[in-house]
């Protein structure tokens, strides 16, 4: 008898679960979470990037099969690297943190919602192919990290997406193992994408993923096989990068999207409860920005890691969007000079501007071992803001309105859309969110043609 595999175990989790599996709560959450990733899709419409992929899209063409947000039509995989780069871009949507890595789960809903058009699905199949990618990256995000091995996050997306859209297209379970093995084997991504000098491709790194995922997908269920061992084989991803690890796919439910957390400013995740910090001193003090000789912040080890300048490197040289929304100090300057940290804040002009570029370089950051023991469970920190006439003004948050412990309610969501997308019409605006809130009950065309006429300015 033939030794099951990782991937087979998966690939039945993934070809076995049903919309029956999510809970009323998991369901609400993915619905906070769609409308969340389509405002910063909508949001980022004008984006130079977004717009460079766009361009080649439109000069390279495709089977118009599935929907663009903006307008239009391409091949599913074009589609899912475009509607990805559109959530993606404005780095404003969802997170999970795990103990050795942070992803971004609603990346993959470009990838789902591009195959589940495809496929004729209803808004139910939707919301269950993208509760099965998001339970898959996160899964995978809390056993098998590999930013500490120089690999990306991106890496265990490339089963997650491939898993998401496999269920969206009803391939059966030999098809899906062939597609999570063909996108795990072939997209190992480095970590260098967001380590020093940023560049565009951190905001690409992901939508390529999908695209890569969408692509093997399709091909899987054409008939092309992928390799059954990619997990535990010889020179698998336990034996090249992640080390061994097991999941019980068995056991497995679809209720890790509850865990996940909100972006409430637009900032890399490990900010937002030192942001949220800030801002409440700044109004409860009536904070001058002009009279701050520094700001101290004491973070845990993963933020000072990725964005306070340790081991990702320094923080201090800002001169570009993916610069400054990976560095704390930017970012906590700006906060306390706008009172605010949305897009605005990362308007190249803004990023040069004397004022923030002055303060950012008063703004030091530390790790604590004691506030690290306590993350992922919480995202702690300890701040403190020196004036020039010596007044010191402390706070310590432990989350903030977004994180797991204090989730972000529909009618938040709504706000958050309503911001991101104040430049389209109200009432297609109303009627997108409409859609969402009403998703089981609703085809996938129908929210694919609304987001088809979104048109921004």
């Amino acid at each position: 008898m033939e030794k099951e595999t990782h991937v087979g175990r998966l690939a039945r989790f993934v070809a076995r679960s049903s919309y029956e599996d999510l809970s009323d709560e998991a369901v609400r959450q993915l619905k906070v979470r769609v409308l969340d990733a389509l405002g910063c899709a909508i949001g980022a419409l004008g984006g130079e990037p977004v717009r460079m992929v766009r361009e080649q899209l439109e000069e390279f063409g495709g089977n118009p099969l599935a929907s663009l947000i903006g307008g239009g039509r391409t091949a599913p995989d074009r589609a899912a690297l475009y509607n990805g780069a559109l959530v993606r871009y404005l780095d404003y949507n969802d997170s999970f943190l795990a103990p050795g890595e942070t992803c971004h789960p609603s990346d993959n809903l470009g990838a789902v919602l591009a195959a589940a058009e495809y496929a004729g699905g209803g808004g139910r199949d939707l919301l269950l192919s993208l509760a099965v990618a998001y339970q898959v990256q996160c899964r995978l995000s809390e056993v098998a990290p590999v930013r500490h091995k120089g690999f990306d996050h991106t890496t265990q997306g490339a089963y997650a997406a491939a898993a998401g859209v496999a269920k969206a297209l009803g391939l059966d379970e030999r098809r899906t193992a062939n597609a999570i093995a063909i996108s795990g084997t072939a997209n190992n991504a480095l970590r260098v994408t967001r380590t020093g000098a940023l560049s565009h491709w951190k905001g690409l790194a992901y939508p390529n993923t999908a695209f890569a995922a969408t692509h093997a997908a399709f091909l899987a269920m054409r008939g092309i096989t992928g390799p059954p061992e990619v997990f535990e084989g010889n020179k698998g991803f336990m034996d090249a990068i992640a080390g061994r690890f097991e999941i019980d796919w068995e056991r497995e439910d679809l209720e890790l999207v509850r865990r996940t957390i909100v972006k409430k400013y637009n900032a890399e995740i490990h900010s937002q409860s030192a942001l949220e910090g800030l801002l409440e001193l700044r109004e409860r003090h009536g904070l001058d920005p002009r009279a701050v000789e520094r700001v101290e912040l004491e973070t845990f080890d993963v933020a000072y890691n990725i964005i306070g300048g340790g081991e990702e490197g320094s923080k201090h040289v800002v001169r570009t969007k993916e610069e400054a929304d990976h560095s704390l100090p930017y970012m906590l300057a700006v906060a306390l000079l706008d009172g605010e940290v949305g897009p605005e804040q990362y308007r190249p002009e803004r990023i040069r501007a004397g004022d923030v570029q002055g303060l950012l370089r008063r703004v030091e950051v530390r790790p604590a071992d004691d506030l690290s023991r306590r993350f992922p469970e919480e995202m702690p920190c300890r701040l403190r803001v020196f004036t020039g006439d010596g007044e010191k003004l402390e706070i310590e948050k432990k989350d903030y309105e977004g994180f797991f412990t204090r989730p972000l309610s529909w009618e938040g969501a709504l706000g958050k859309f309503g911001r991101l997308c104040a430049s389209i019409d109200k009432g297609l605006r109303e009627e997108i969110s409409g859609a969402v809130e009403r998703l089981e009950e609703v085809e996938v065309s129908e929210l694919a043609s609304l987001l088809r006429k979104v048109r921004t300015g």
